[in-house]
């Protein structure tokens, strides 16, 4: 066995054909509104929660929308494969394919604020970029006066991992705004706690604060609300680009990008299993690689037996796993945190059924891959640092990483692979939130007392 890749090969040209399209939400706004109008029927998520909704159309939900911009670029072959990219990353606030739920959840509840006259504070649990860009849409919502701060608040719960990469807001650049939207910060070994404690402090203050401030308190993290913005992909695809047999590649962590994609395939063709162009491919790191680990072997705690090697752990005895790593457990993005995540099940089933995979990536790998993967992108506008250790956000290295190791290795062998541009920042894109502007938590009565002082706000 060897722990190094061949090297790496040169892409073909690209095409110079692109599609982009500025407010995709603007676009797609009739369907949109059908899609959400679906969902309603099917919601069952526990608690309080708006309309499944939109404000009425006006030049100011136009602007609110408007870094809801997709586009697509053909990146060249590696070997057989055709390989496309769908970037998600527009927006210069956020870099990441979380503004496009963000500005939907954010749009259901100006929606309610609008018809009610009731506040709303969204409580979010995130590992740093849903954060990021719910803030930012509760942001847009303020400056093009949808909401007034009055109206619609944020509370953030990340874990202490994360923090570095929660960027810096107005939201908290006044004291009256970072009272009413804290980020809460878990200092815990254990992320995950972030949901439970955002769950358990909604079930047990969401009454009282209605009760004693008039305020909703709405828990954001429901597979749904997730889904119906990122069916547009599937809108654009279909406008945009041939069709034909396709597999999705992207780097998740419980596949809500995917889903919400084969959600937006079912709408548009109106098949429950649509005959082509929605296989899909995972792409996960070692620190949480349970979607792959279930998806081949049926549970989640699968993992190859590994050898210490020169500095290294090395395994060739599953290829859907690294060949080489630093750790067998090494945390290459801390975005990537959720354990066991529940969407497996369903994501497994629609792979087995269309077609697709799944690999898990290492720290070594995207090193080894990262000049080509810059070369291959530059052309494309997608700009990766220079200096490797000033990169942030790993999700798209990871994913093109894991699409060319899954093509060498015999395990993708798809005509056509179009990849998920999900997220990619360097340390020049953003300033991270100041250490003054957080607020550090340990346990359930820490949080409840920020969300009672920011509901009181």
């Amino acid at each position: 066995m060897t722990t190094t890749t061949r090297p790496a090969k040169a892409p073909a040209p690209a095409p110079a054909n692109e599609a982009v399209c500025p407010a995709v939400l603007t676009r797609y706004d009739r369907e949109l509104r059908q899609i959400l109008a679906a969902a309603a029927a099917g919601s069952t998520a526990p608690g309080f929660a708006p309309r499944w909704e939109l404000p009425d159309p006006s030049p100011a939900l136009e602007d609110f929308f408007a870094p809801s911009t997709m586009s697509a670029h053909q990146l060249g072959q590696w070997a057989a494969t055709d390989i496309s990219l769908l970037n998600l990353m527009h927006n210069p606030r956020t870099r990441t394919t979380k503004t496009f739920a963000s500005l939907v959840i954010v749009a259901r509840a100006v929606a309610h604020i609008r018809r009610t006259g009731e506040p709303i504070m969204i409580i979010t649990p995130s590992s740093a970029n849903k954060a990021t860009a719910l803030r930012d849409a509760v942001l847009r919502a303020h400056e093009t006066g949808l909401a007034s701060p009055e109206e619609l608040r944020i509370v953030a719960v990340v874990p202490a991992a994360s923090v570095a990469k929660v960027w810096d807001s107005p939201l908290a650049h006044e004291e009256d705004l970072r009272r009413a939207n804290p980020v809460a910060v878990l200092r815990t070994g254990a992320p995950g706690q972030v949901k439970q404690l955002a769950r358990a402090v909604v079930d047990e203050e969401a009454n009282t604060l209605l009760a004693a401030h008039g305020v909703r308190l709405w828990h954001t993290l429901d597979l749904g609300n997730y889904m119906v913005a990122d069916a547009v992909r599937a809108l654009f695809e279909r406008d945009v680009l041939p069709t034909r047999p396709r597999i999705h590649a992207h780097a998740v962590s419980s596949a809500y990008g995917l889903l919400g994609h084969f959600h937006g395939q079912q709408w548009h063709t109106g098949h429950e299993w649509p005959a082509e162009g929605a296989g899909y491919f995972l792409v996960q790191h070692l620190g949480t690689p349970d979607m792959v680990a279930g998806l081949y072997h049926d549970r989640f705690d699968y993992r190859p037996r590994w050898t210490a090697r020169e500095g290294l752990v090395v395994q060739d005895e599953d290829p859907h796993f690294p060949s080489a790593a630093y750790s067998p457990d090494e945390q290459l993005d801390p975005t990537f945190y959720t354990r066991t995540p529940a969407t497996s099940t369903r994501m497994n089933e629609i792979i087995r059924r269309q077609g697709g995979g799944g690999i898990v990536v290492s720290l070594t790998e995207c090193l080894q891959r990262y000049a080509a993967i810059r070369e291959m992108l530059a052309p494309h506008g997608v700009q990766l640092p220079v200096d490797l250790r000033n990169l942030r956000e790993w999700s798209l290295v990871m994913a093109l990483t894991g699409v060319l190791n899954a093509i060498d290795r015999g395990l993708l062998t798809a005509p056509d692979v179009l990849v998920h541009a999900s997220g990619s920042y360097s340390a020049g894109d953003f300033l991270p939130a100041r250490p003054d502007d957080v607020r550090p938590i340990d346990s359930l009565d820490d949080l409840r007392a920020l969300v009672r002082t920011a509901a009181a706000s």
